[in-house]
């Protein structure tokens, strides 16, 4: 009998081991598949698993920092304001990513200042005194320096910045 009592021992333990082991198993699994699930719903998709075009656009996208040119003398003229006369001032500087831009507004800044005094004296003092007509007026002269440099054959500048901006 004492043999007898050793071997159904000896069963039971192997049934408790891979009871162990399965319940291990569902809980390993339990948890992959929420961390999956989790990746899945946040958007991102799975890691690896995303099309190849997504990694090639972007190591294609880098940063290409901006460069400016600071018009050294201020761009004054007169405005009209309810048959008054009054003046506008504006400091200026050009902003571009391609070095080539600002070297070709240098050479025709002489044509680039006519058309900014025209743009300028051209506007309304009312607009001038608010931010959407300053903004206005940055477009317009953006617009204008463009023209220009396309004009001559050159690239275009990204913006017009004020650097400092005055009417009275």
């Amino acid at each position: 009998m004492a043999e007898n009592n050793e071997s159904e021992a000896a069963p039971a333990k192997k049934g408790k081991l891979k009871l162990i082991i399965m319940l291990v198993v569902v809980v390993i699994l339990a948890i992959v598949l929420s961390v999956v699930g989790t990746l899945w719903f946040l958007g991102g998709g799975l890691p690896g698993m995303g099309e190849e075009d997504d990694t090639t656009e972007a190591a294609e996208e880098t940063f290409t920092p901006s460069s400016y040119y600071q018009i050294e003398k201020a761009i004054v003229t007169t405005v009209q304001a309810e048959g008054r006369q009054r003046y506008a001032q504006a400091y200026l500087a050009l902003e571009s990513t391609d070095p080539q831009a600002l070297e070709a507004a240098k050479l025709h800044m002489p044509l680039i200042r006519s058309q900014l005094v025209t743009v300028l004296g051209n506007s309304n003092f009312n607009e001038l005194q608010t931010p959407e007509g300053r903004s206005s007026l940055a477009e317009r002269m953006l617009t204008t320096v463009n023209q220009v440099l396309e004009q001559e054959g050159e690239p275009a500048i990204k913006r017009v910045l004020f650097r400092n901006f005055v009417v009275q």
